[in-house]
């Protein structure tokens, strides 16, 4: 038995496995939680209509063939049997939620999940644009599906360096959890000075467009900011990348200097999920929170910490 189980102390109508729950146990419940919205997400009934595939069929264009062509076949396909594959594709997201939140099945739904994770990247998101030169910060990219590809592999529950600072590295090592850290962010930093972010009007876009079906406050909110960008795209998307590389970099940083970067990688993410309108999980045809939520998680995964193993979870 660990040692955080066994000094965990009962608390009052609580069970003591619930209070003994490690970090990165907790950490696995809120990726389970985040598949389970998005299994909830994908019943609903614009899902169940052809704006579906018809919107994996637009993530087709502008990339190579040897991509394009099998979403543009996958899209077809699922046209043709749209009740019966958009209900399995939904009922696989809750099981792998399900999955991941009940601890015998915690390896086999983590594993599964990062199939699943890649291969949606591919055939729903079209590689999240990164081949197509309109991949943005602010528009999701890389892709918030692939997020939860490499969450899965840095929250797996193993002890390669059970000494590691943070969680994320306990499974992997904090070097290759420092270098996956890195190529996230740095990717957004790129992404933040392509042609699709920096053009005068390209961020003030983005977020306006997010506005229709919102909430109205979360919709004034976008319009807003949309207006408020609307002459200074290249200085907001110049200031973007700079933040996102400093929060890239700063991983490396000696780890009692760590904590900040993590508080201002929160703090993008908040403002990227405003930006993002709230991934439209209030329109009636948002599939997922997006990736801001993921790079929140991610974020707090790295959080300095001494180590304290949790029954392997």
């Amino acid at each position: 038995m660990s040692e955080s189980i066994a000094t965990a102390r009962p608390v009052a109508g609580v069970p003591a496995a619930v209070g003994a729950l490690g970090a990165r146990r907790k950490l696995q419940l809120v990726l389970a939680a985040a598949w389970l919205l998005d299994g909830i997400l994908q019943y609903q009934p614009s899902m169940f209509s052809r704006s579906f595939p018809q919107m994996l069929g637009d993530s087709a264009q502008g990339n190579p063939a040897v991509v394009a062509d099998p979403i543009t076949w996958s899209a077809g396909f699922i046209d043709h049997h749209l009740a019966v594959l958009n209900a399995v594709f939904a009922t696989i997201q809750l099981a792998l939620g399900l999955g991941i939140a009940w601890r015998p099945t915690v390896r086999l739904a983590l594993g599964a999940s990062v199939a699943w994770a890649l291969g949606v990247w591919w055939l729903g998101e079209g590689l999240g644009g990164v081949l197509t030169g309109t991949a943005s910060p602010v528009n999701g990219a890389p892709g918030a599906v692939l997020l939860y590809a490499v969450l899965a592999v840095l929250l797996w529950p193993a002890d390669r360096d059970p000494d590691a600072p943070f969680v994320a590295g306990r499974a992997v090592g904090a070097g290759v959890a420092r270098a996956l850290w890195l190529a996230v962010w740095g990717s957004l930093a790129v992404f933040a000075v392509l042609p699709a972010s920096r053009a005068p009007q390209a961020l003030s876009g983005m977020i306006s467009g997010m506005a229709p079906g919102e909430p109205a406050w979360l919709g004034w909110l976008d319009n807003w900011a949309g207006n408020a960008l609307s002459h200074h795209g290249l200085l907001a998307s110049l200031v973007l990348a700079a933040v996102l590389a400093i929060v890239a970099a700063g991983i490396y940083l000696p780890m009692r200097y760590i904590w900040p970067v993590i508080v201002l990688a929160l703090l993008v993410a908040v403002a990227l999920w405003l930006a993002q309108g709230l991934g439209g999980i209030f329109t009636g045809s948002g599939t997922d929170p997006d990736s801001a939520p993921l790079l929140a998680l991610l974020a707090v995964s790295f959080w300095p910490a001494r180590p304290t193993p949790d029954e392997g979870a």
